[in-house]
């Protein structure tokens, strides 16, 4: 197997580069890339953190997952980008300096064409896209979400039309809930289909591979950004090689994760029994400083009041109450709120069907 400046046999682990693109000050600007193949055939994994350069626990995730070791029990092969955003980490931003854009939102979508030149962000997640769709038959993509946030796994809609019917699209999303089960976390659906286009989704990375090239993918949020959870990550770490497991990538069971820490593993239970979608509710049509009443888990009905609005010396001047059935994920983040503003991210029932055409 050849990917960047790796080609491994049967048996072998190495540490190399993928070149993405070049730089003004000469050179190239390169993604790193661990690639794990065990003696024994068997599915390829991809695995990929880092799209926003200040979600610390998912790096770190992606760097424990993928080790030497790994090649005396692998059946297959792991490929491991552990930083997709470079530029991003760099500089422990979100987003890169290529553009203050979402460079999640500029992997290939086959159904959008554009008379737009691709620009340097998006040329960077084609160039990683390409080599995802040559060798990978499942991919996990690692994140971090909101300060505060519950771990969470999210489960994109399958959708169907001119890249494939209805059945498979169907088969499709069965094998993404085997993917999704795997980690000790809730799993929340994403935004209904019509949401789901309007936020470029189907061009994440996971939006891309399964959306766009059929691939299983799933996005995987680790709770909140900018430091390492050490609890999260210990239990993402076992997730990962329970999906591994799960697809008869171990000849004698998963290895033991790596002991970075002796803070126990933060496993998450659905707080709810019904399905849940995300959604960023409630928001408020008051503009103020926001005084939250939940915190992350807190089951919610519809009618609940989760924040209030006050003026700048206290006085409240509205509440806020959550619009559906379901759970906080996290609040958002800041005191300042405008007309409009979402006050939280819930996961709210969900009754919609995981496939859908799209139009």
């Amino acid at each position: 197997m050849e990917i960047g400046t790796i080609d491994v046999s049967p048996g072998e682990f190495d540490t190399g580069w993928l070149e993405v693109t070049g730089l003004p000050t000469g050179g190239a600007e390169r993604l790193p890339l661990v690639v794990a193949r065990g003696e024994l055939e068997g599915p390829t994994l991809w695995l990929t953190g880092g799209v926003h350069g200040d979600e610390a626990t998912g790096i770190v995730v992606a760097q424990d997952v993928v080790h030497e070791q790994l090649t005396e029990t692998l059946c297959g092969t792991l490929v491991c980008v552990p930083v997709v955003n470079p530029a991003g980490l760099r500089r422990n931003a979100r987003t890169s300096y290529y553009g203050d854009h979402d460079p999640n939102r500029y992997f290939p979508d086959p159904e959008s064409d554009s008379e737009r030149p691709p620009n340097t962000q998006e040329r960077i997640d084609r160039r990683l896209f390409e080599e995802i769709t040559d060798t990978a038959d499942w991919v996990i993509d690692l994140h971090t979400a909101r300060i505060d946030s519950l771990p969470f796994v999210i489960r994109d809609r399958v959708l169907y039309g001119d890249r494939r019917n209805s059945d498979d699209a169907e088969e499709l999303s069965e094998r993404v809930g085997t993917l999704a089960a795997a980690f000790p976390f809730p799993t929340i659906r994403e935004y209904p289909a019509a949401e789901y286009l309007e936020e470029n989704l189907q061009r994440s990375a996971a939006g891309a591979a399964l959306n766009g090239a059929g691939i299983p993918a799933i996005t995987v949020e680790l709770g909140g950004h900018s430091v390492v959870d050490e609890g999260i990550r210990a239990a993402a770490v076992e997730g990962v090689y329970r999906a591994m497991a799960n697809f008869d990538m171990f000849d004698d069971g998963p290895p033991s994760p790596p002991n970075r820490t002796s803070v126990g593993k933060r496993e998450i239970s659905p707080p709810v029994e019904y399905d849940v979608r995300r959604a960023l509710h409630p928001r408020t049509e008051t503009a103020g400083l926001v005084r939250h009443r939940v915190k992350p888990g807190d089951v919610l009905s519809a009618g609940d009041p989760v924040a209030d609005v006050v003026t700048p010396t206290g006085e409240r001047i509205d509440v806020v109450e959550a619009d559906q059935d379901g759970f906080v994920i996290s609040r958002n983040e800041g005191l300042a709120v405008f007309e409009g503003d979402p006050v939280a991210s819930m996961a709210v029932r969900d009754d919609g069907a995981l496939v859908a055409e799209r139009s």
